[in-house]
């Protein structure tokens, strides 16, 4: 449903992380349905002739940007594991809606209105059209309302078997749009053939008494994993909100840099995992905190905390990476969770449909230029049957008995961490309810620049923080998407939604 009504964020086109919490044995599984890049895929991916990089737009909206769809393996593993209904009673509604007709929301307006054509536009005369011929009328006005036939017939294919988007029609039409010009891509009938969701272990970081857990790479939880252990190790919280505001964006600027230099899919680079998350090193990186005199964040040596150092070295990360995604979190009456983020990348992904769906464009979440300055491969380098790096972190955290407690997650790019973190220590540090923990401001403190969400931030918090010698930048919006179950000790559920976007809170 998503997909079809909320193409710009997510859709069957593009990938997801699911972390599961299962009730009855008080487990927490992941299923990874990220993309993956084709057999064909060097680290020069981006870059022309001359050597210099595709712009980001060029980039996005080209066949080069669509790796092997994920999501649609991964859900019907998690059916497979843990549904209930039956698959094929799982599409009727969609098919219903695309077939009869919606309303386009104000949020999916508001990329035109701001945009244009732009964001779907392929760069050349004889490049794809089918997403202008879908969102806008013979005489170029854009449509109030959408029909997707296309999309339907997907549907109707996928109930029947989830493989047929790996193989038949499907496949070959998605084959087809990654080849058309301008910046055809290498996706195969093959590459589509070969992909395999997977069921993995979580990280999970103790913190405040509480189990809490994401993703493992290409995830970067382990990012909102280091923020929470830098901020354990850490004098927080004080007395003092700005004073803590202050000993976040210090804990936020340490782990993205250790996250920018050193996560990658860790089936193809050696990732510090273990280094990263020890307590020792959390408590390292927290005694570089000096929120009176703020200095310049760089990477620390997380390979210095694990029985063994990796002989890999790579050099500066420099990838990009944008907003498009959806998050949401169920718990349904059987103590059961799921947080999930999905996503397709960028606003529609690479711009180019397939069966009435959009295509991701993830592959830009590699670096586009896959060496700095001084000529170093970046870990984050494209490479065939590699995983691009992703920010998606969902979470779920758990009382020492197993018990579920609590579950958030956002969309939002690289923000993603911060925006997690930022709901984790409004409810557990600052007493907050989930609804008021998701209004704080988002700050958002990658490198040495910090964002500050300005609508929401009071000036005396701004100032504070300026005054600090923090290099505000003061944010017109954050496009968070945040969505949390907490379970209170009583049993009882609490939602929280987030106002940024379009999403509520509801009980079946």
């Amino acid at each position: 449903m998503l997909s079809l009504v909320e193409p710009q964020s997510s859709g069957l086109g593009g990938g997801a992380f699911m972390t599961y919490y299962n009730a009855k044995d008080r487990s927490i599984t992941i299923y990874d349905g990220r993309e993956v890049a084709p057999a064909a895929t060097t680290p020069e991916l981006f870059l022309q002739e001359n050597g210099e990089a595709w712009g980001y737009m060029e980039s996005k909206n080209s066949g080069l940007s669509v790796g092997v769809p994920g999501v649609v393996d991964m859900l019907a593993m998690a059916h497979r594991e843990q549904g209930v209904l039956p698959w094929s009673a799982l599409f009727d509604s969609a098919i219903a809606l695309a077939e009869g007709g919606f309303d386009v929301s104000p949020r999916l307006a508001s990329f035109f209105e701001k945009y244009g054509k732009r964001i779907i536009d392929s760069g050349s005369e004889d490049g794809p059209k089918e997403a202008e011929r879908y969102f806008y009328d013979a005489a170029g006005e854009l449509r109030t309302r959408l029909v997707n036939a296309d999309y339907a017939d997907t549907l109707r294919q996928l109930r029947e078997n989830p493989r047929a988007l790996y193989e038949g029609p499907i496949a070959a039409a998605i084959v087809a749009a990654v080849e058309h010009p301008p910046r055809a891509g290498s996706l195969s009938a093959d590459d589509l053939k070969r992909y395999q969701a997977r069921k993995l272990e979580p990280l999970c970081i103790e913190y405040r008494g509480l189990d809490v857990c994401g993703p493992p790479p290409p995830s970067s939880w382990v990012g909102v994993g280091m923020m929470l252990g830098i901020l354990e190790a850490a004098a927080f919280p004080s007395n003092d909100r700005q004073a803590d505001w202050a000993t976040f964006i210090a804990a936020q600027q340490l782990s993205y840099a250790d996250r920018d230099y050193y996560v990658a899919d860790s089936t193809m680079v050696d990732v510090p995992l273990e280094g990263m998350l020890n307590i020792d090193y959390l408590t390292e990186r927290a005694g570089l905190i000096n929120i009176e005199a703020p200095g310049v964040p760089t990477h620390g040596n997380p390979w210095a905390y694990q029985a063994q150092e990796s002989a890999q070295t790579f050099g500066e990360d420099t990838t990009v990476d944008r907003t498009g995604t959806s998050h949401f979190v169920v718990a349904d009456s059987d103590g059961n969770v799921v947080s999930m983020t999905a996503s397709v990348e960028s606003i529609f992904g690479s711009a180019r449909m397939a069966g009435g769906m959009f295509l991701n464009n993830q592959l830009t979440d590699f670096a586009r230029n896959p060496r700095d300055e001084s000529g170093a491969l970046l870990a984050n380098h494209p490479a065939a049957g590699k995983r691009p790096r992703s920010s998606m972190s969902p979470t779920i955290a758990v009382d020492a008995a197993g018990n579920f407690r609590l579950a958030t997650g956002s969309p939002g790019g690289n923000s993603i961490l911060a925006y997690t973190a930022k709901t984790i220590i409004g409810i557990l540090d600052w007493g907050l309810s989930p609804q008021e923990a998701i209004e704080l401001p988002n700050v958002v403190a990658r490198g040495e620049s910090v964002r500050v969400e300005s609508a929401r931030a009071d000036a005396a918090m701004i100032e504070a923080l300026r005054d600090r010698g923090f290099n505000i930048r003061e944010s017109a919006g954050e496009n968070s998407g945040l969505s949390i179950v907490l379970r209170h000790p009583d049993g009882r559920l609490e939602g929280g939604v987030d106002s940024r976007r379009e999403g509520t809170i509801g009980a079946l």
